[in-house]
Parts: C-alpha cells; structure tokens; sequence
C-alpha cells in the first residue's frame, strides 16, 4: 500500500552545456593563394605613390591606408582560423586591389592609340558621323600616341574595331578631352569584370582573381590604355567561368541565354574572342552531344549561338545598315590592314636574328592554320585538350606577324576561370569524333599521325617565313650627318626578287621602329634584278644619333609581296 501510494523520483542527472564545434580551418593551399594575391598588389605601387605624393597629397593618402591593408591582410591570412573568416579576408584584398587600381587610373591616364581612336568614334558618333572608312591622323604624333606602321608605307589612322566601346564611350564624353572617356570605360569594365570573376569562383580561388585582374600591375596598365579589348575580356568572363555546365540537361535556361548574349557583345567589342569562340562553340557541342545525342545538342548550340548571334547583330546593325563596305572593311581592319612585323613570337628570327625574309606572308599562312589544326586537334581529343580552351586559341597569334604579348596577357583571367571551373571531369563523357581508323587496334599511332597532319601544314609555312632570304641587297654608300643628328642617308640597292619591289625604308634602335624616310632620289618601284641608287630624308629632316655601343639597323618593307630586308649600318656617334 504504502509503495503503491509513494512515487519514487529517480535522481535527475545534470548535462553540460553543448559545447558547438569549433570552426572548420582553412586549407593551408588557401591562405598561400591569398598572401600570393595580397603581395602582388603591392608591385608597381611605390611608384603610384610617388607620383600622388607630388600631385595629389589626398591621393597618397589612400595609398597609404592601403599599405596598411596590405599588412593586416597578410598578418590575418595567416592567423585566422575559420574559413569564413579567410573569405573576409579575401574580400578585403579585392576591394584593396579595386582601391589601388582606380588611384593609379587617376593618376595615368594618358591612353595609348586605341585609347584616343576609342574616343574619336565615339565624337563623330554623337555627332553623326560615320566611324569606319575617315583617317584621323592629328590624333597621333602629340602626348607620346603611338601609331601602327604599314607595310605600304603609311600608317594606320583609322578605327578598326567592333563598335560596342565607342558606343559606351559616347555618354562619357562629358569626363573631358584626351582619351579619357574610352579609359573611364576599359577600367570601369576591368573593374566589373574582375568583382564578376572574384564571385563565380569557389571561395577558395578567389584571391586567384584579385592576384591575375589587378596584381602583378600588367591588366590595369592595358585598362589604363584604354584597350577595348579589356571590355571584352570583361563581358568574356561569365560565359568561361563552368562554361562546360552551360545547356545541361538539354535546357539552357536564362542563365544559359545570358551567357550567350555576352559572347555576342565580347564578340562586338574586340576581335580577340572571334578566335576563342569557335573552341567554346565546339566544345559545347561535344559536351552536349555526350550527353543527349547528336540532335538535341544541335539545337541546343543553334539556340546558344543563336543568342550570341542576335546581340551581336544588335550592336552592329546601324554601321551595318548605314555604310556596309566601311563597316566590314573596318571590324576586319586588323586583319587585313598589313602591319609591318612586330612582337615576341617566331617573327624575331626575321627581324633580329636574320636579315630579313621574301616570305612575309608566310607566317600569316603559319598563324591561320594552326588556329584550324588546333580547332580540329580540340575537337578530336576533347576529354583531354577541353580545359585548354581558353588557351589554345592564343597559341596562333606566336606565329603572326603581329605576335605580342599583349594578346595573351589580357585573356589570362580566362585561363584561371577555366583551370578552376573546366577540370577534366567535367569532360569524361563528351563525344569525340571517332573513324574507323582512330579506333582500331592501331589507334595509338594512328591518332598520332592525325595530329600531325593537323600541325604539320602550320609548322611548314612557319618554317617557309622564318627561312627565307632578303630580297634586297642594302649598301650605305654615303651619308650627310651634323654634331647630333643624321640628315641624308645615300643608299645602293639590288632587287634579287623575281618581282618588281616598292621599298620603304626606316632606321629603328633596339625593337622600335622609326618613322619611314623619304625618298628624295630613285626609282618608287624597283624592277626584279637591278640596281638603283636611293637618297632618303629622315623625317622632320633629321635623325638622332646613336648613343655608343647602340645599333643600328635599316629596315626595308615591301607591300607586294610582303617582304623584309634589313642590314646594319655604321653611323657617327653622338
């Protein structure tokens, strides 16, 4: 009774307090990346400092704050231990780098030649000119504006770029003289460009895009430039970062549509992506085509494509409607306009370590057909050269005769989008061309033998330009020289060709090129094996000395057909 009437009461045992898991620690890889990206904001800085200390006091001043930034961010890179709090860290070194690049586009803004080309169409666009077709040559020659040498001996003073920068630069108009609307527009697209590629990347990579878009100073130099290419590399951005994810599933959705739509307006902005393009297009399909079959994934490209096609067309309509031999001739320009050689790929054995080539065109021919045989290679091997997508198209600019670095430099945030975001996993099931030869118990070789059918013909023609001889033979045989400068130059020239040549001659120091002399005596045209004696005036009238030990060369261009001959010359030191 007594039991059934008491309630017994078990002792209550008192529990801890959860402790919460402590936060998980970055990846050691992680903080490495974000003092490699913090670091490199400081390079080139010291001299952007100096300059605002002697011109802008308020300027140096936020330089200095941003000094400070740089310590802290490297002092919590390293002590931090959560990954949230590394991401903050690396939010601070982008907004830092963002700072510092705007400073400096502040303080050096003087442009280059597309700079002030950039800004021209944009007048005669508000005012309502054509843009293609009208030479502007008083933009050149004044505040150190370079111009592009011909090989017909002229220059080029005309805009020969798609017209989606003069567009955007019209309504800038209002920032002032100079070249400064078309820089406002290239830095503010850098700027956007990399805040975009900072946040698509996993968090991990993220400093990545603050170290290759504003460190190392090179990218913000170009956009200080005024590079149109630069708003290309911008609107390029969204459509690399995970392109091989674009259409799957068989829909494209707005994302998908989106992305399509900036490669049109990239594609309207620069040519460089006409060349990247076709690998994206390319690969897209394949990918898709592992995935759904040879006929959804045509329509899915024809729909992507589609979009790019439509904004593209969008922008160009007008200049197309209103002038369209000016426009095509003009969006084409840089391809057809016949600039002489210049730049750091294999052109160097004709222009420094040779005297010259009869076979100019050649690397022309060399450039386009590794471009294709790099396509066809991408295609046929895709589960391997996929992530390489956004590289292999600049391999061909190392054979033209316009081959410098700048056409590499400014696409490499490209390279770090797909080498994040494009690993090969994400090609393990594309669809790869596959003959009965390729497949065969002999494929090995036989897939080797095909690659170098699509690489021998540009390897050929490379070997054809970099091995050919100097069509003229150059003799000095008197010159008209005062204390400092060089005022007559008496040239003897035999035409070994087989065609008649119309020279144009310039002296140049070191990699740059003179302006081309004028020719007071001799023939403009020199028929296939004679001899001519030529009297040249430098321009303005005189030509500076060279300083001890400097040399230099004569440099002979021809037109039809492209050649070069060249030959030291010996001149009085000044």
């Amino acid at each position: 009774m007594l039991l059934a009437d008491t309630q017994l009461s078990a002792p209550v045992r008192r529990t801890q307090p959860a402790v919460s898991a402590a936060p998980e620690p970055p990846a050691q890889w992680h903080r490495v990346l974000t003092v490699l990206a913090d670091v490199s904001l400081l390079i080139g800085t010291r001299n952007v400092w100096t300059q605002a200390a002697t011109h802008r006091i308020s300027l140096a001043l936020v330089i200095s704050v941003c000094y400070a930034s740089v310590l802290g961010c490297g002092v919590l890179a390293l002590t931090v231990r959560s990954r949230r709090s590394l991401a903050r860290v690396d939010l601070c070194v982008l907004v830092t780098g963002l700072i510092l690049a705007a400073c400096t586009a502040v303080l050096f803004h003087r442009g280059s030649d597309e700079a002030a080309l950039t800004t021209q169409a944009a007048r005669e666009l508000v005012a309502g000119h054509g843009i293609y077709g009208h030479a502007w040559p008083w933009l050149f020659g004044r505040d150190g504006v370079a111009v592009t040498p011909t090989v017909t001996g002229g220059y080029d003073y005309t805009y020969g770029y798609p017209p989606l920068a003069p567009l955007l630069t019209a309504p800038l108009l209002w920032l002032g003289h100079g070249a400064v609307p078309a820089i406002a527009v290239s830095m503010g697209a850098l700027l956007a460009g990399t805040v975009v590629l900072w946040w698509l990347l996993p968090t991990p990579w993220r400093s990545a895009a603050t170290m290759v878009c504003l460190g190392f100073s090179f990218l913000p130099m170009y956009g200080r430039l005024g590079y149109p290419a630069v708003l290309a590399l911008a609107l390029l951005v969204p459509v690399v970062v995970r392109w091989p994810r674009i259409g799957r599933g068989g829909r494209l959705g707005p994302a998908g549509l989106a992305q399509g739509a900036c490669l049109g307006a990239a594609c309207a902005a620069q040519q460089l992506p006409w060349f990247v393009a076709p690998f994206l297009l390319a690969g897209l399909y394949s990918l898709r085509r592992g995935e759904l079959g040879a006929r959804a994934a045509a329509g899915l490209l024809l729909r992507f494509a589609g979009a790019a096609a439509v904004v593209w067309l969008l922008i160009n309509t007008y200049f197309l409607v209103s002038r369209p031999g000016a426009w095509l001739e003009g969006i084409a320009l840089p391809i057809i306009q016949g600039a002489v050689l210049h730049g750091q790929g294999l052109v160097d054995v004709s222009l420094y370590l040779t005297n010259g080539s009869d076979r100019i065109d050649w690397y022309s021919h060399a450039s386009i057909l590794l471009l294709a045989g790099l396509l066809g290679l991408f295609v046929l091997f895709i589960r391997r050269l996929g992530p390489a997508a956004t590289v292999l198209p600049w391999c061909a600019f190392w054979l033209a005769t316009r081959s410098q670095d700048g056409y590499y430099l400014m696409m490499t945030p490209l390279w770090l989008a797909g080498a994040v975001t494009a690993p090969h996993s994400e090609f393990v099931r594309a669809w790869q061309p596959r003959p009965r030869l390729l497949s065969g118990p002999r494929r090995r070789p036989a897939r080797a033998a095909a690659a170098g059918l699509l690489l021998v013909p540009a390897l050929a023609s490379a070997v054809l330009a970099a091995t050919g001889s100097p069509p003229l033979d150059l003799r000095v045989t008197a010159l008209k020289a005062g204390e400092r400068t060089l005022t007559r130059l008496t040239l003897r020239v035999t035409n070994h060709d087989d065609e008649a040549l119309t020279p144009h001659f310039t002296l140049t120091k070191g990699q740059g090129m003179y302006p081309y002399f004028s020719v007071l005596r001799g023939p403009a045209t020199l028929p296939a094996h004679t001899t001519a004696v030529y009297e040249l005036r430098p321009p303005g009238g005189s030509y500076a000395l060279p300083h001890r030990h400097q040399r230099v060369r004569l440099r002979v261009f021809t037109a039809s057909p492209q050649t070069l001959s060249s030959a030291y010359v010996t001149l009085p030191t000044a």
